[in-house]
């Protein structure tokens, strides 16, 4: 039997009742330790996030976050240190330039680089990772489900 892709499992939906999937990797030392402290303040962030945790923002390959989209996320959320505070010096600086080139490709592929952010959260920026959890899958709430087709 042929495995089946995350959407060909399910029902067609429409734009009223889509809710989006959204994967976030996030930093272990900065953005995921924000995100954290939200749970841990009782601060409401969206439930359409999956938080993949890792060590640095600079280890996130973009074979994962392509990989992300292939297996059925509408959009992809990276999360790191803010600049000089990177825990290995000069991994967010490698991020940043990573999802610059990224977000290049996607658009030779016809998605929409709106579906690729990137943000900086400090450990203490519970409300920040709140917020940008909300803001981000309303985004991609609007941009509806990505529809990739796969030969």
């Amino acid at each position: 039997m042929e495995a089946k892709s995350v959407r060909e499992k399910e029902q067609p939906k429409t734009k009223e009742t889509f809710e989006p999937k959204i994967v976030a990797f996030m930093c272990n030392w900065c953005a995921y330790s924000g995100a954290d402290l939200a749970g841990v303040s009782r601060l409401q962030s969206s439930p359409n996030i999956r938080i993949i945790r890792t060590m640095c923002s600079g280890r996130v390959d973009p074979a994962m976050i392509m990989r992300a989209f292939e297996l059925g996320a509408d959009g992809v959320l990276v999360a790191g240190c803010h600049f000089g505070d990177c825990h290995y010096i000069e991994g967010n600086y490698k991020t940043m330039r990573r999802i610059e080139l990224l977000k290049m490709v996607l658009a030779r592929l016809g998605i929409d680089e709106r579906r690729l952010r990137l943000e900086w959260i400090s450990a203490s920026e519970a409300e920040k990772y709140a917020r940008v959890s909300f803001e981000f899958t309303e985004q991609i709430r609007e941009l509806g489900p990505l529809e990739l087709r796969m030969n």
